[in-house]
């Protein structure tokens, strides 16, 4: 056992000189600290308590004159064996060196003046590998610093404060302590902002002092945020020390450092100098961003295990990469907040668009990340520095200062979030202060030009946005990435915020653009297990967010277009097209790239289907088809007389993307598909004939003749079966459907026969004698057939034809052309009938024919006797003798029906032989 009579003698020699205590204090100490090193735990022990009683004996004791007038050389000579205990690993001794500073400053602590430096040096050494309890002590002192004491140490020690608190948010050993150092921070700042006044003046006399100095030994003045003022660069200090815990390896550090970072500066932000802020955004929140981008696309994706006992980690927060990801989100969506509310601000700064193309691109890299969550929030952030109103006028801003209620939710320690939370009201004198940026400075005026290029540069980096994202994937492996609906639905409602203020230079090759990324949204599919969030039942014809989302970014252009100036006029067409495109989805759903989906559009049968896990489902496409359908009938009919649209075949368009559902008819994936194509393709007929009629001299609907006909044959003589299960009233519905085309015919197109091609109207005559000829299906059951011959189809295309077969009204031989070729097939109709009736007649023996038969051959035999009579009432010229010569050649087969059973048959037939009395003449005498 070593002898402790040395170190008790040591001991006592000093306190019984402590009236002479500068002379002997430096050996007396020098060989304490020597005994505090020594390898025996008990001759350390004592050694340490030797020397802690000394320096608290000397604090205490009653100099001549007093420490606290000014005696700093001797005050710093009593407290530096304490800062050399620092130098001793040993960690009885650190506890030791630890309780006194705890002690000094229960006792002492207000008249510690100069010595503060050293004394937070001593809490600031302590290492994350020296144990818990020495952690834990250190850090009580320093939460006594910062709850008692900041206003007695001098304000160039509260640089240091930050600098300690800080380190303990580095501290790795208990996490509790860290995120307590956070909220200590978080008070500090409120220290800071509360008694700026009296800070700013210390510190600035200080630097005086500092600089004087500094000039007479001829060196430069050396400080960190140089040449900032001292109070900025408090300020400065406080942000880069929370913005190195903002990347810290622990989630929860990292979460509250950045609360707190942002609603700091977004609290006390005003305080600043202007010019400051450059350094807050490049030095504090780039340099921020740039980390954590960095450390989030490096961070390990392999699973966290849960931690011991009964914690569970959210399997939402069960990598590295989640936790990181996280982080960059808080990070983006603070640093976007702080310039949508500080612009006015930020924008008078030099260098404002090249911080914006900073911030773009960081919310580019983002919205890019394989990573949802990150990718969604970045397009949040888009939103949000969207929103920007433009900067605050002198006019607009508050009188007085507002109260700011700042809340920051921490989990620090045993004290609860909401007692870090104050509001406080901001002093006269800082209000004045904030009074810099709303009366002394002249109004801050935006340079339009500047501002165009801003938004400019936005639209560029949502088109990169876009173009990325929708690309569809050029390989198809369990690996790739596909955005979800909620992050495309928030791209895209991005759109027409951003157009509002890029519309004056919005171009064609920007339409196209557009258009592209529009195609690409709707064309992804979605996961199989977020299908049922997001499909609407197949009963709803909904659309979803995305489809909305869709239709309104095209709205807003449209409605721009329409008040905007002829050269955007020119537009109209490219929507037109963007529109069909999204009409043909609704019998050829788009395609993702090669990535195979499930379709489930058929809303016919109403089945729920179930997916295995990694299937990706086509989305339901025809609600969206529909409403696009809508509104291009509706756009159509605002117009039609456009030179764009006229010029573009727009309606040559509408038709040949209408002719695909009339065309499938039955066979469509929705019924309702093919009949509103029907009343649609009427709506805009109606409006565009006119049209084309005026135009009919300058060859631009040349070509959209052939393909409404084709339209017509295909929709009126469907190769489509229908459904088995159809009933009798469902399929005359659908018939009396098909006589609405035929009543469009006969008053749009045929009376105007003169301004529409001879081929045009060659092809609608065939057709309507094609259509009064029933057409018979084997399928039917005999008591079917009389409903499901189209009867009433066939009569109204007979009737048209027997309209047209002649007028009174012709002048020209031009015009007379429809008539002859109307009568033409009319008659050549009628003899087929009677011969097909003759026929039948015959081999059906005792058995009456079926009663539409029968209807038939009557509705004939009248429209005989009426043509006949028309013909005689019309001036002779007007019908060729050809046309007689087809007239007279009736009369042997009707006599040949004179055998016929039907009483009602032969009435009629009785109708049409009368007129043929007149055609009787005495034979020509031969010459």
């Amino acid at each position: 056992e070593p002898s402790l009579f040395a170190v008790a003698k040591l001991l006592e020699t000093g306190l019984v000189n402590m009236r002479r205590i500068e002379i002997l204090w430096r050996p007396l100490t020098g060989h304490l600290l020597e005994v505090c090193q020594h390898p025996n735990s008990r001759m350390r022990e004592w050694g340490a308590e030797a020397l802690t009683s000394l320096i608290k004996a000397g604090l205490t004791f009653r100099h001549d004159p007093p420490l606290s007038q000014n005696q700093v050389k001797l005050q710093l000579l009593l407290l530096n064996p304490l800062k050399e205990l620092s130098n001793i690993s040993h960690p009885d001794i650190r506890i030791k060196q630890l309780e006194c500073v705890l002690q000094i400053l229960q006792s002492q602590g207000d008249s510690l003046g100069p010595g503060w430096p050293l004394v937070l040096g001593v809490m600031g050494a302590i290492q994350s590998d020296q144990g818990e309890s020495l952690i834990r002590t250190a850090f009580q002192c320093l939460q006594l610093v910062v709850t008692d004491f900041l206003p007695t140490m001098p304000c160039t020690c509260l640089q240091i404060v930050v600098e300690v608190a800080g380190s303990f948010g580095l501290h790795n050993q208990e996490l509790n302590i860290s995120l307590t150092s956070i909220g200590l921070l978080w008070n500090i700042s409120d220290y800071f902002f509360q008694r700026g006044e009296i800070i700013e003046k210390e510190l600035n006399k200080e630097e005086a002092v500092l600089q004087k100095q500094a000039e007479e030994k001829g060196v430069l003045l050396n400080r960190p945020f140089h040449p900032a003022s001292p109070f900025d660069c408090l300020w400065l200090c406080l942000y880069a020390k929370l913005g190195e815990l903002c990347v810290d390896p622990r989630p929860a550090v990292r979460k509250s450092a950045g609360q707190t970072l942002f609603s700091t500066i977004g609290a006390h932000g005003t305080l600043l100098q202007h010019s400051t802020w450059h350094t807050v955004i490049w030095k504090v929140l780039f340099h921020l961003l740039d980390r954590v981008r960095e450390s989030s696309t490096t961070a390990d994706k392999e699973k966290i295990e849960s931690g011991g006992g009964n914690i569970l980690i959210h399997h939402s927060r069960d990598t590295a990469e989640k936790q990181w990801a996280e982080t960059w989100v808080l990070t983006l969506a603070g640093v976007a907040r702080i310039f949508n509310t500080r612009r006015y601000l930020l924008q008078p700064l030099g260098d404002f668009s090249q911080a914006w193309d900073v911030l773009l691109d960081h919310i580019q890299s983002a919205a890019l990340s394989k990573n949802n969550e990150v990718s969604l929030a970045a397009l949040k952030s888009f939103q949000e520095i969207l929103q920007i109103v433009s900067p605050v006028r002198d006019s607009e801003k508050p009188e007085t200062p507002p109260a700011i209620n700042v809340s920051v939710p921490l989990v620090v320690g045993t004290t609860t979030a909401t007692s870090l939370g104050r509001s406080f009201m901001r002093t006269d004198s800082i209000g004045e202060r904030i009074g810099r940026y709303n009366g002394s400075e002249p109004p801050v005026i935006t340079d339009e030009i500047e501002d165009l290029n801003l938004w400019w540069a936005a639209w560029n980096s949502w088109y990169r946005i876009g173009s990325e994202s929708t690309r569809p994937p050029i390989t198809c492996d369990k690996l790739t990435f596909i955005p979800s609906q909620p992050f495309l639905t928030a791209l895209i409602q991005i759109f027409p915020a951003l157009y509002q203020h890029i519309k004056t230079g919005f171009s064609m090759d920007d339409l196209q653009k557009l258009g592209v990324i529009l195609h690409g949204a709707v064309s992804v599919p979605i996961s199989s297990d977020a299908s049922p969030f997001i499909l609407p039942s197949y009963t709803e014809a909904v659309l979803t967010s995305l489809q909305e989302a869709v239709l309104t970014a095209l709205d807003v252009l449209q409605k721009a277009i329409c008040v905007g100036s002829e050269g955007m006029q020119i537009m109209y067409p490219a929507i037109f097209d963007q529109l069909l495109a999204f009409v043909e989805f609704s019998c050829k759903p788009p395609q993702y790239g090669q990535l195979e989906t499930k379709h489930i559009a058929n809303a016919k049968y109403n089945q729920i289907q179930l997916f295995a896990p990694a299937e990706w489902v086509a989305l339901n496409y025809v609600p969206f088809a529909e409403r696009s359908l809508e509104v291009v009938v509706d756009l159509y009919q605002k117009t039609a007389c456009h030179k764009a649209v006229v010029t573009e075949k727009v309606l040559q368009n509408i038709i040949k993307t209408l002719r695909i559902p009339l065309s499938l008819k039955y066979s469509c994936p929705s019924e309702s598909t093919w009949k509103l194509a029907v009343s649609s393709l009427l709506k805009v007929l109606s409006i565009g004939l006119p049209v084309a009629r005026q135009h009919a001299s300058s060859g631009k609907f040349d070509s959209m003749w052939p393909e409404l006909a084709n339209t017509f044959e295909d929709f009126l003589f469907t190769k489509s079966t229908p459904p088995d299960n159809l009933s009798i009233q469902e399929f005359q519905k659908n018939e009396s459907i098909d006589v609405e085309v035929v009543q469009l015919i006969s008053t749009e197109i045929l009376p105007y026969a003169n301004f529409i091609p001879k081929e045009f109207v060659g092809q609608i005559m065939t057709m309507l004698n094609k259509g009064s000829i029933h057409s018979q299906s084997s399928s039917f059951t005999e008591a079917e057939i009389d409903i499901r011959m189209r009867e009433e189809f066939s009569k109204v295309c007979f009737e048209t034809l027997l309209q047209f077969s002649f007028s009174n009204k012709v002048t020209t031989p031009q015009e007379g052309y429809i008539s002859r070729m109307a009568l033409s097939v009319l008659l050549k109709r009628s003899q087929d009938v009677l011969h097909r009736y003759i026929e039948d007649e015959r081999l059906s023996g005792k058995c009456p024919l079926p009663r539409q038969q029968v209807t038939e051959i009557i509705f004939v035999l009248k429209a005989v006797s009426t043509l006949i009579d028309s013909l005689k009432k019309t001036q002779p010229e007007n019908v060729d003798s050809s046309t007689w010569a087809q007239v007279i050649a009736l009369y042997p087969t009707l006599v040949e029906c004179i055998t016929c059973s039907s009483s009602e048959v032969c009435s009629a037939l009785k109708e049409a032989l009368v007129p043929f009395k007149d055609f009787m003449h005495p034979p020509a005498a031969k010459v």
